[in-house]
Protein backbone atom coordinates (compact mmCIF):
# COMPACT_ATOMS: atom_id res chain seq x y z
CA UNK A 1 0.00 0.00 0.00
CA UNK A 2 1.48 3.35 -1.06
CA UNK A 3 1.67 6.40 1.19
CA UNK A 4 -1.06 8.15 -0.84
CA UNK A 5 -3.35 5.12 -0.55
CA UNK A 6 -2.78 4.93 3.21
CA UNK A 7 -3.65 8.61 3.64
CA UNK A 8 -6.78 8.21 1.50
CA UNK A 9 -7.94 5.19 3.51
CA UNK A 10 -7.44 7.07 6.77
CA UNK A 11 -9.43 10.05 5.52
CA UNK A 12 -12.23 7.83 4.22
CA UNK A 13 -12.61 6.16 7.62
CA UNK A 14 -12.70 9.48 9.50
CA UNK A 15 -15.14 10.93 6.99
CA UNK A 16 -17.65 8.10 7.25
CA UNK A 17 -17.69 8.43 11.05
CA UNK A 18 -18.24 12.16 10.63
CA UNK A 19 -21.31 11.40 8.49
CA UNK A 20 -22.89 9.97 11.65
CA UNK A 21 -22.23 13.12 13.67
CA UNK A 22 -18.82 12.22 15.13
CA UNK A 23 -16.76 15.39 15.49
CA UNK A 24 -13.82 14.21 17.62
CA UNK A 25 -11.66 11.15 18.21
CA UNK A 26 -9.43 10.03 21.05
CA UNK A 27 -6.04 9.21 19.54
CA UNK A 28 -3.83 6.53 21.07
CA UNK A 29 -0.49 5.13 19.92
CA UNK A 30 0.68 1.73 21.17
CA UNK A 31 3.79 -0.34 20.54
CA UNK A 32 4.22 -3.96 19.46
CA UNK A 33 3.32 -5.24 22.94
CA UNK A 34 0.22 -3.05 23.28
CA UNK A 35 1.86 -0.59 25.67
CA UNK A 36 0.59 2.94 25.32
CA UNK A 37 3.09 5.42 23.93
CA UNK A 38 0.87 8.49 23.71
CA UNK A 39 -2.73 9.56 24.21
CA UNK A 40 -4.44 12.66 22.87
CA UNK A 41 -8.13 12.98 23.76
CA UNK A 42 -10.86 14.66 21.71
CA UNK A 43 -8.93 15.47 18.55
CA UNK A 44 -11.11 17.40 16.06
CA UNK A 45 -11.74 15.13 13.09
CA UNK A 46 -10.78 17.58 10.33
CA UNK A 47 -7.55 18.46 12.13
CA UNK A 48 -6.81 14.76 12.55
CA UNK A 49 -7.49 14.31 8.85
CA UNK A 50 -4.87 16.91 7.95
CA UNK A 51 -2.32 15.11 10.13
CA UNK A 52 -3.09 11.65 8.78
CA UNK A 53 -0.29 11.39 6.20
CA UNK A 54 2.55 12.40 8.54
CA UNK A 55 0.94 10.51 11.42
CA UNK A 56 0.77 7.26 9.48
CA UNK A 57 4.30 7.64 8.17
CA UNK A 58 5.90 8.38 11.54
CA UNK A 59 3.96 5.59 13.30
CA UNK A 60 5.07 3.07 10.68
CA UNK A 61 8.69 4.11 11.15
CA UNK A 62 8.41 3.49 14.93
CA UNK A 63 6.27 0.34 14.47
CA UNK A 64 3.45 1.94 16.43
CA UNK A 65 -0.28 1.31 16.14
CA UNK A 66 -2.64 4.25 15.61
CA UNK A 67 -5.93 3.71 17.42
CA UNK A 68 -8.92 6.05 17.26
CA UNK A 69 -12.05 6.10 19.38
CA UNK A 70 -15.04 8.06 17.97
CA UNK A 71 -16.68 10.47 20.41
CA UNK A 72 -20.28 11.63 20.24
CA UNK A 73 -22.46 11.08 17.22
CA UNK A 74 -26.17 11.06 16.48
CA UNK A 75 -26.43 7.25 16.54
CA UNK A 76 -25.09 4.45 18.69
CA UNK A 77 -22.00 3.15 16.88
CA UNK A 78 -21.41 -0.50 17.78
CA UNK A 79 -18.06 -2.15 17.10
CA UNK A 80 -18.13 -5.84 16.14
CA UNK A 81 -14.57 -7.13 16.30
CA UNK A 82 -12.91 -10.45 15.38
CA UNK A 83 -15.48 -11.45 12.76
CA UNK A 84 -14.72 -14.31 10.39
CA UNK A 85 -16.57 -16.18 7.68
CA UNK A 86 -20.25 -16.69 8.53
CA UNK A 87 -20.12 -14.12 11.33
CA UNK A 88 -19.06 -11.41 8.89
CA UNK A 89 -21.72 -12.39 6.34
CA UNK A 90 -24.46 -12.07 8.98
CA UNK A 91 -23.68 -8.39 9.57
CA UNK A 92 -22.44 -7.38 6.11
CA UNK A 93 -25.84 -6.00 5.00
CA UNK A 94 -26.28 -3.80 8.11
CA UNK A 95 -22.72 -2.50 8.64
CA UNK A 96 -21.70 0.95 7.42
CA UNK A 97 -17.98 0.13 7.66
CA UNK A 98 -16.05 -3.14 7.38
CA UNK A 99 -12.31 -3.26 8.00
CA UNK A 100 -9.82 -6.03 7.25
CA UNK A 101 -7.47 -6.05 10.26
CA UNK A 102 -5.43 -9.19 9.47
CA UNK A 103 -5.61 -12.28 7.28
CA UNK A 104 -9.19 -13.56 7.49
CA UNK A 105 -10.06 -11.29 10.41
CA UNK A 106 -12.50 -8.40 10.11
CA UNK A 107 -14.13 -5.64 12.10
CA UNK A 108 -17.59 -4.20 11.37
CA UNK A 109 -19.31 -1.04 12.62
CA UNK A 110 -23.08 -0.74 12.91
CA UNK A 111 -25.10 2.46 13.50
CA UNK A 112 -28.22 1.79 15.56
CA UNK A 113 -31.16 4.18 15.88
CA UNK A 114 -32.67 4.56 19.37
CA UNK A 115 -30.28 2.04 20.92
CA UNK A 116 -31.29 0.69 24.38
CA UNK A 117 -28.63 0.43 27.06
CA UNK A 118 -27.83 -3.27 26.63
CA UNK A 119 -28.33 -3.61 22.87
CA UNK A 120 -24.62 -3.30 22.03
CA UNK A 121 -23.81 -6.20 24.36
CA UNK A 122 -26.62 -8.31 22.93
CA UNK A 123 -25.51 -7.56 19.35
CA UNK A 124 -21.89 -8.51 20.06
CA UNK A 125 -22.99 -11.72 21.73
CA UNK A 126 -25.56 -12.62 19.08
CA UNK A 127 -23.20 -11.99 16.15
CA UNK A 128 -20.32 -13.92 17.71
CA UNK A 129 -18.08 -10.85 17.93
CA UNK A 130 -15.52 -10.18 20.64
CA UNK A 131 -17.55 -9.31 23.78
CA UNK A 132 -14.70 -7.18 25.15
CA UNK A 133 -14.57 -4.79 22.18
CA UNK A 134 -14.18 -1.28 23.61
CA UNK A 135 -15.13 0.94 20.67
CA UNK A 136 -11.54 1.82 19.71
CA UNK A 137 -10.15 0.76 16.33
CA UNK A 138 -6.93 0.90 14.35
CA UNK A 139 -7.27 3.58 11.70
CA UNK A 140 -7.52 2.41 8.11
CA UNK A 141 -4.25 2.78 6.22
CA UNK A 142 -2.15 1.96 9.28
CA UNK A 143 -0.20 -1.21 9.98
CA UNK A 144 -1.31 -3.78 12.56
CA UNK A 145 1.84 -4.10 14.62
CA UNK A 146 1.68 -7.18 16.83
CA UNK A 147 4.56 -9.51 17.60
CA UNK A 148 2.61 -12.55 16.44
CA UNK A 149 2.48 -11.07 12.93
CA UNK A 150 6.20 -10.26 12.66
CA UNK A 151 7.87 -9.78 10.29
CA UNK A 152 4.97 -9.57 7.80
CA UNK A 153 2.72 -7.10 9.59
CA UNK A 154 -0.72 -6.81 7.92
CA UNK A 155 -2.26 -3.53 6.78
CA UNK A 156 -5.56 -2.30 8.19
CA UNK A 157 -7.70 -1.58 5.14
CA UNK A 158 -11.27 -0.68 4.29
CA UNK A 159 -13.16 -3.59 2.79
CA UNK A 160 -16.59 -1.95 2.40
CA UNK A 161 -18.27 1.35 3.24
CA UNK A 162 -21.95 2.29 3.05
CA UNK A 163 -22.41 5.93 4.15
CA UNK A 164 -25.53 6.80 6.17
CA UNK A 165 -26.58 3.15 6.58
CA UNK A 166 -28.39 2.65 9.88
CA UNK A 167 -30.39 -0.13 11.47
CA UNK A 168 -32.87 -0.55 14.31
CA UNK A 169 -33.53 -2.94 17.14
CA UNK A 170 -36.51 -4.41 15.28
CA UNK A 171 -34.37 -5.16 12.22
CA UNK A 172 -31.63 -6.74 14.33
CA UNK A 173 -34.15 -8.91 16.15
CA UNK A 174 -35.73 -9.90 12.83
CA UNK A 175 -32.34 -11.05 11.55
CA UNK A 176 -31.70 -13.04 14.74
CA UNK A 177 -28.60 -11.02 15.63
CA UNK A 178 -29.55 -10.13 19.20
CA UNK A 179 -28.85 -12.44 22.11
CA UNK A 180 -31.76 -12.96 24.53
CA UNK A 181 -32.48 -10.01 26.76
CA UNK A 182 -31.50 -10.59 30.40
CA UNK A 183 -33.90 -8.93 32.81
CA UNK A 184 -32.53 -8.53 36.35
CA UNK A 185 -34.94 -9.37 39.16
CA UNK A 186 -33.55 -7.85 42.36
CA UNK A 187 -36.46 -9.09 44.49
CA UNK A 188 -36.00 -12.78 43.69
CA UNK A 189 -32.34 -13.55 42.96
CA UNK A 190 -31.68 -16.93 41.33
CA UNK A 191 -31.21 -19.83 43.68
CA UNK A 192 -27.59 -20.89 43.58
CA UNK A 193 -28.07 -24.32 45.14
CA UNK A 194 -31.08 -26.63 44.85
CA UNK A 195 -32.76 -28.28 47.81
CA UNK A 196 -30.76 -31.41 47.07
CA UNK A 197 -27.52 -29.50 47.49
CA UNK A 198 -26.62 -29.37 43.79
CA UNK A 199 -25.81 -25.94 42.25
CA UNK A 200 -28.39 -24.50 39.87
CA UNK A 201 -27.25 -21.03 38.76
CA UNK A 202 -24.04 -19.82 37.14
CA UNK A 203 -22.48 -16.42 37.83
CA UNK A 204 -22.85 -13.89 35.03
CA UNK A 205 -19.75 -13.96 32.84
CA UNK A 206 -20.92 -10.73 31.20
CA UNK A 207 -20.85 -8.97 34.59
CA UNK A 208 -17.39 -10.34 35.36
CA UNK A 209 -16.13 -9.06 31.99
CA UNK A 210 -17.92 -5.71 32.28
CA UNK A 211 -16.47 -5.02 35.74
CA UNK A 212 -12.97 -6.24 34.94
CA UNK A 213 -10.20 -3.62 35.05
CA UNK A 214 -8.54 -2.53 31.85
CA UNK A 215 -5.65 -4.63 30.62
CA UNK A 216 -2.17 -3.14 30.97
CA UNK A 217 -1.80 -0.17 28.58
CA UNK A 218 -4.96 -1.17 26.74
CA UNK A 219 -8.52 0.05 26.35
CA UNK A 220 -9.93 -3.46 26.63
CA UNK A 221 -11.03 -5.40 29.69
CA UNK A 222 -8.52 -7.76 31.27
CA UNK A 223 -10.09 -11.04 30.18
CA UNK A 224 -7.77 -13.12 32.39
CA UNK A 225 -9.03 -11.38 35.52
CA UNK A 226 -12.63 -11.72 34.38
CA UNK A 227 -12.07 -15.46 33.82
CA UNK A 228 -10.55 -15.93 37.27
CA UNK A 229 -13.39 -14.04 38.97
CA UNK A 230 -15.99 -16.10 37.11
CA UNK A 231 -14.27 -19.34 38.20
CA UNK A 232 -13.95 -18.06 41.77
CA UNK A 233 -17.65 -17.32 42.05
CA UNK A 234 -18.75 -20.50 40.28
CA UNK A 235 -16.72 -22.74 42.58
CA UNK A 236 -17.91 -20.86 45.66
CA UNK A 237 -21.49 -21.35 44.44
CA UNK A 238 -20.98 -25.12 44.42
CA UNK A 239 -19.75 -26.04 40.94
CA UNK A 240 -16.82 -28.44 40.64
CA UNK A 241 -13.52 -27.74 38.92
CA UNK A 242 -14.33 -29.88 35.83
CA UNK A 243 -17.75 -28.21 35.52
CA UNK A 244 -16.22 -24.73 35.77
CA UNK A 245 -13.48 -25.64 33.29
CA UNK A 246 -16.04 -26.70 30.68
CA UNK A 247 -18.24 -23.66 31.32
CA UNK A 248 -15.27 -21.32 30.96
CA UNK A 249 -14.44 -22.87 27.59
CA UNK A 250 -17.98 -22.03 26.47
CA UNK A 251 -18.09 -18.46 27.79
CA UNK A 252 -14.56 -17.04 27.51
CA UNK A 253 -13.04 -16.17 24.12
CA UNK A 254 -9.56 -16.39 25.64
CA UNK A 255 -10.26 -19.87 27.03
CA UNK A 256 -11.47 -21.05 23.62
CA UNK A 257 -8.34 -19.63 22.01
CA UNK A 258 -5.87 -20.89 24.65
CA UNK A 259 -7.49 -24.29 25.12
CA UNK A 260 -8.20 -26.64 28.02
CA UNK A 261 -4.85 -26.13 29.72
CA UNK A 262 -5.60 -22.44 30.34
CA UNK A 263 -9.18 -23.16 31.45
CA UNK A 264 -8.11 -25.92 33.84
CA UNK A 265 -5.30 -23.82 35.33
CA UNK A 266 -7.65 -20.87 35.93
CA UNK A 267 -10.29 -23.09 37.55
CA UNK A 268 -7.68 -24.78 39.74
CA UNK A 269 -6.32 -21.46 41.00
CA UNK A 270 -9.85 -20.32 41.80
CA UNK A 271 -10.54 -23.59 43.65
CA UNK A 272 -7.37 -23.13 45.69
CA UNK A 273 -8.41 -19.59 46.63
CA UNK A 274 -11.89 -20.75 47.69
CA UNK A 275 -10.37 -23.61 49.70
CA UNK A 276 -8.03 -21.26 51.55
CA UNK A 277 -10.86 -18.89 52.32
CA UNK A 278 -13.26 -21.58 53.55
CA UNK A 279 -10.79 -23.28 55.86
CA UNK A 280 -10.01 -26.19 53.56
CA UNK A 281 -13.57 -26.95 52.46
CA UNK A 282 -14.42 -26.51 48.79
CA UNK A 283 -18.21 -26.20 48.45
CA UNK A 284 -19.30 -28.70 45.81
CA UNK A 285 -21.45 -31.73 45.12
CA UNK A 286 -20.19 -34.59 47.34
CA UNK A 287 -20.58 -37.03 44.45
CA UNK A 288 -18.33 -34.90 42.19
CA UNK A 289 -15.95 -33.34 44.64
CA UNK A 290 -12.75 -31.70 43.57
CA UNK A 291 -10.81 -34.37 45.45
CA UNK A 292 -11.85 -37.05 42.96
CA UNK A 293 -12.13 -34.85 39.91
CA UNK A 294 -8.69 -35.70 38.61
CA UNK A 295 -7.57 -32.07 38.54
CA UNK A 296 -4.62 -31.28 40.85
CA UNK A 297 -5.07 -28.00 42.70
CA UNK A 298 -2.12 -25.59 42.53
CA UNK A 299 -0.68 -24.70 45.90
CA UNK A 300 -2.20 -27.65 47.79
CA UNK A 301 -0.39 -30.76 49.01
CA UNK A 302 -1.39 -34.04 47.38
CA UNK A 303 -1.40 -37.07 49.67
CA UNK A 304 0.60 -40.08 48.59
CA UNK A 305 -1.99 -42.62 49.71
CA UNK A 306 -3.03 -43.29 46.10
CA UNK A 307 -6.64 -42.32 46.64
CA UNK A 308 -6.39 -38.86 45.08
CA UNK A 309 -7.52 -37.00 48.19
CA UNK A 310 -6.23 -33.51 48.91
CA UNK A 311 -4.78 -32.36 52.19
CA UNK A 312 -5.91 -28.78 52.74
CA UNK A 313 -5.16 -28.41 56.45
CA UNK A 314 -1.61 -27.13 56.03
CA UNK A 315 -2.64 -24.68 53.33
CA UNK A 316 -5.43 -23.17 55.42
CA UNK A 317 -4.00 -23.15 58.94
CA UNK A 318 -2.51 -19.70 58.48
CA UNK A 319 -5.75 -18.33 57.02
CA UNK A 320 -7.82 -19.59 59.95
CA UNK A 321 -5.43 -17.92 62.41
CA UNK A 322 -5.42 -14.60 60.54
CA UNK A 323 -9.18 -14.65 60.08
CA UNK A 324 -9.62 -14.98 63.86
CA UNK A 325 -7.29 -12.03 64.29
CA UNK A 326 -9.41 -9.81 62.05
CA UNK A 327 -7.80 -10.15 58.65
CA UNK A 328 -11.03 -8.92 57.13
CA UNK A 329 -11.85 -6.28 59.71
CA UNK A 330 -12.73 -2.67 58.73
CA UNK A 331 -9.46 -1.51 60.29
CA UNK A 332 -7.38 -3.85 58.08
CA UNK A 333 -9.24 -2.76 54.96
CA UNK A 334 -8.92 0.94 55.81
CA UNK A 335 -5.15 0.68 56.16
CA UNK A 336 -5.00 -0.64 52.59
CA UNK A 337 -6.65 2.43 51.11
CA UNK A 338 -10.18 1.04 50.73
CA UNK A 339 -13.37 2.69 52.02
CA UNK A 340 -14.19 1.50 55.49
CA UNK A 341 -17.39 -0.57 55.17
CA UNK A 342 -20.18 -0.52 57.69
CA UNK A 343 -22.90 -2.95 58.63
CA UNK A 344 -22.95 -6.39 60.13
CA UNK A 345 -21.28 -9.11 58.10
CA UNK A 346 -19.88 -6.76 55.46
CA UNK A 347 -16.23 -7.66 56.07
CA UNK A 348 -16.37 -11.42 55.82
CA UNK A 349 -14.42 -13.33 53.20
CA UNK A 350 -17.70 -14.23 51.46
CA UNK A 351 -18.82 -10.64 51.01
CA UNK A 352 -15.36 -9.61 49.82
CA UNK A 353 -15.58 -12.19 47.04
CA UNK A 354 -19.12 -11.36 45.97
CA UNK A 355 -19.74 -7.57 45.84
CA UNK A 356 -21.90 -6.53 42.91
CA UNK A 357 -21.92 -9.93 41.21
CA UNK A 358 -25.44 -10.93 42.23
CA UNK A 359 -28.75 -9.25 41.61
CA UNK A 360 -29.80 -6.93 44.37
CA UNK A 361 -26.35 -5.84 45.51
CA UNK A 362 -25.18 -2.26 45.37
CA UNK A 363 -23.51 -0.66 42.36
CA UNK A 364 -20.61 0.54 44.48
CA UNK A 365 -19.65 -3.06 45.18
CA UNK A 366 -19.20 -3.68 41.45
CA UNK A 367 -16.55 -1.02 41.14
CA UNK A 368 -14.58 -2.40 44.11
CA UNK A 369 -14.69 -6.12 43.42
CA UNK A 370 -11.28 -6.46 41.78
CA UNK A 371 -9.54 -4.23 44.34
CA UNK A 372 -11.15 -6.26 47.11
CA UNK A 373 -10.00 -9.51 45.50
CA UNK A 374 -6.48 -8.11 45.45
CA UNK A 375 -6.72 -7.30 49.18
CA UNK A 376 -8.07 -10.78 49.87
CA UNK A 377 -5.13 -12.34 48.06
CA UNK A 378 -2.71 -10.22 50.12
CA UNK A 379 -4.42 -11.16 53.38
CA UNK A 380 -4.23 -14.87 52.55
CA UNK A 381 -0.55 -14.81 51.57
Amino acid sequence: MTSATRAEQGWQMLDIFASFGVRAFDLTETDLDGRRRSFRPSQEWKLLGRWRASLLESAAARQDNIIVRPRGGTFELVQLDDLRGAGLECVRSIAFLILATSAGNHQAWVAVRECPADLARRLRQGSGADPSASGAARIAGSVNFKRKYAPDFPDVSILETTPHRTTSRAELEGRGLLAPHQLPNPTTPPRRVSLSGRPQAWPSYELCLRNAPRAHNSDRADVSRADFTFCLLAIDWGWTVPDVCQRLLQMSPKARQSGEVYAARTAQKAAAAVARRSGGRIPCDPQKSVENSGFPIDGLTQKSDGRGSVNLAKSTRQLSSRDRKGAFSPQRLSTRGLPRPTGRGCCTPRTILHPGMCAGQTASGKTLVFRLLSVLSTCLS
